[in-house]
């Protein structure tokens, strides 16, 4: 009897372990298909912009670079896309800003002193009614002056 199972047995084995032509194919089709995970977008440095990180020059980490302040393009000061606003985050002693301008990689301004502006070749951040990023004499972009995404419209939380 043991003989007879243990043949039945080692029959289903081999009609279940037998290689399928279409079997190579389906395990490409799952590998790809496994390999295009959402949130697999890290960027050289490990970043995730998916998760909104990007990397930081200044801090050598990935950070969330609308977390800064918010300057708005100068020439589309009412739009609401913030793809086209520049950001900025500043060291800790406040003597260093990096920006990150959009389709474009960050620059790290230095100032000299309290008050002056943060300086890099011919970009300027200006401390003036919040903050003006200039090159040259061009104004590029202007902020208030305060930290984070600027939404248009209300919120339940907000009017609390």
């Amino acid at each position: 009897m043991k003989n007879i199972l243990y043949a039945v047995f080692a029959a289903v084995l081999v009609v279940y372990c037998k290689p399928n032509s279409d079997s190579s194919a389906m395990d490409t089709k799952k590998a790809v298909k496994d390999s295009t995970i959402v949130g697999a977008d890290q960027d050289e440095h490990g970043c995730l912009a998916s998760a909104g990180f990007t990397w930081s020059k200044m801090y050598k980490d990935c950070v969330r670079m609308f977390t800064g302040l918010q300057l708005n393009p100068v020439d589309q000061p009412q739009s609401d896309d913030e793809t086209l606003c520049a950001y900025v985050l500043f060291s800790e002693d406040k003597n260093r800003a990096e920006v990150f301008i959009p389709n474009s990689e960050s620059i790290i301004l230095t100032r000299n002193a309290e008050g002056q502006p943060w300086i890099f070749k011919d970009y300027q951040l200006v401390p003036w009614k919040g903050y003006v990023l200039k090159k040259g004499e061009l104004n590029l972009y202007s902020g208030d002056g305060e930290v984070g995404n600027k939404f248009s419209g209300s919120s339940d939380s907000e009017a609390d």
